[in-house]
């Protein structure tokens, strides 16, 4: 199976510091801060990284999920929604909320939701994400 890797280097303290990552073989490369993580700094964070994984990993799943179930989808777009908080005297990412919108020709809307949720449980993302609450909303378009 494929090992994949990210890099990031961090310089200097929490609040005062910052650090680069980089992934994708140099097709990204972005800042990130305390700043950009816990307020409306400039960069990425953790948590942007995280919900790409997941919308990207969903997207491609329920893609599978449909086409294995005789549907070809013309298209399948999701967002996460990561939370980050307080917990147990520090912090733990909560909750990712998936955002999906798909046109799937020749589907009804309750098949459609239950093919989304077997995709939302089943993903790579979702399951190394076991612990945290995943929520789905998921809209039906005319394809």
């Amino acid at each position: 199976m494929a090992t994949r890797q990210a890099h990031a280097r961090w310089e200097g303290t929490l609040r005062e510091g910052s650090g680069k990552v980089e992934f994708g073989h140099g097709l990204f490369s972005g800042p990130y801060s305390f700043a950009s993580r816990f307020e409306d700094g400039t960069g990425t964070n953790p948590e942007e990284l995280l919900g790409a994984a997941h919308a990207s990993c969903f997207a491609m799943a329920l893609s599978l999920v449909l086409g294995e179930a005789g549907f070809k989808p013309g298209y399948v777009d999701a967002t996460a929604h990561v939370t980050i908080g307080p917990r147990d005297g520090g912090f733990s990412i909560t909750r990712s909320h998936l955002a999906c919108e798909a046109a799937i020709p020749g589907i009804d809307a309750a098949t459609f939701l239950e093919h989304a949720e077997t995709a939302k449980a089943n993903c790579p993302v979702s399951k190394a994400l076991a612990g945290t609450e995943i929520t789905l909303e998921a809209r039906l378009r005319e394809a």
